[in-house]
């Protein structure tokens, strides 16, 4: 039996060994999406069973005024500021930046990429809709809402949306970039930018924190998706390469 596990271990150093850092990288991220996908959906369920009613609830008292939960937790200002933030995450923002990186990639002579580009964000909107109509979760009522809302809860779509707009299009700019650096500096600015959408969503008091952290997990796995599509399109020609590294 130890020779077999033995046997077994070095047969699967072998094929890692076998896989190149494109490959190794492909399948961990296949990886993260199933993650991804497990832990969305172990919100959905919780959610649909009433489990994370009184984390949503905490979480959104803990945001707002003690003893007074018609206001937001801070000064006037701060609610401006967050509205700002929350307009990142718009439908008409978010149109306009796929297009102006889609004008970009054009003219650094990347077609391809900027047509994965219309592909992979038209596809995540379209999840995040199909999503919000399945579930059809009403909006929370715990609190006032600081702005207008019309559409179902869950997922959050301007968490979700932004995720799949700036994790994608950081995913795709981060493989035409030249210089390791600059590759985790559009990453990052991604990452902040998702945040700063989805918590904005929960202080205005038109989220629970469940649709945001569901909305997190669909587009992260969709935006890896992509990410995973790119590298095997370059792997195999069909995409344009930024450098020859990871």
């Amino acid at each position: 039996m130890r020779r077999w596990r033995d046997d077994r271990t070095r047969n699967l150093w072998r094929l890692f060994a076998r896989l190149g850092r494109q490959e190794l990288s492909i399948l961990l991220s296949l990886l993260l999406v199933a993650s991804a996908i497990w832990l969305f959906a172990t919100l959905a369920n919780g959610m649909v069973e009433g489990e994370t009613h009184a984390f949503d609830r905490a979480v959104l008292l803990a945001m707002r005024m003690p003893g007074n939960p018609t206001e937001p937790w801070g000064p006037r200002w701060l609610t401006e500021v967050v509205r700002d933030y929350t307009a990142l995450g718009g439908v008409g923002l978010l149109t306009f930046m796929t297009l102006a990186v889609m004008g970009f990639l054009l003219l650094q002579g990347t077609p391809r990429v900027a047509m994965m580009v219309v592909v992979t964000v038209g596809g995540g909107m379209l999840l995040s809709s199909l999503l919000k109509q399945g579930f059809a979760r009403p909006r929370p009522d715990l609190v006032p809402h600081s702005v207008l809302v019309h559409t179902a809860s869950f997922p959050s779509g301007h968490a979700m949306l932004s995720a799949v707009v700036y994790l994608t299009l950081g995913a795709l700019l981060a493989r035409v970039q030249p210089q390791r650096r600059l590759k985790v500096y559009v990453l990052t600015m991604a990452v902040v930018l998702t945040t700063l959408v989805g918590l904005s969503r929960i202080y205005l008091g038109v989220h629970w924190p469940t649709d945001v952290l569901a909305g997190w997990m669909a587009s992260a796995a969709w935006a890896l998706l992509a990410w995973c599509m790119a590298v095997w399109l370059q792997l195999h020609g069909e995409l344009e390469r930024g450098d020859s590294t990871p």
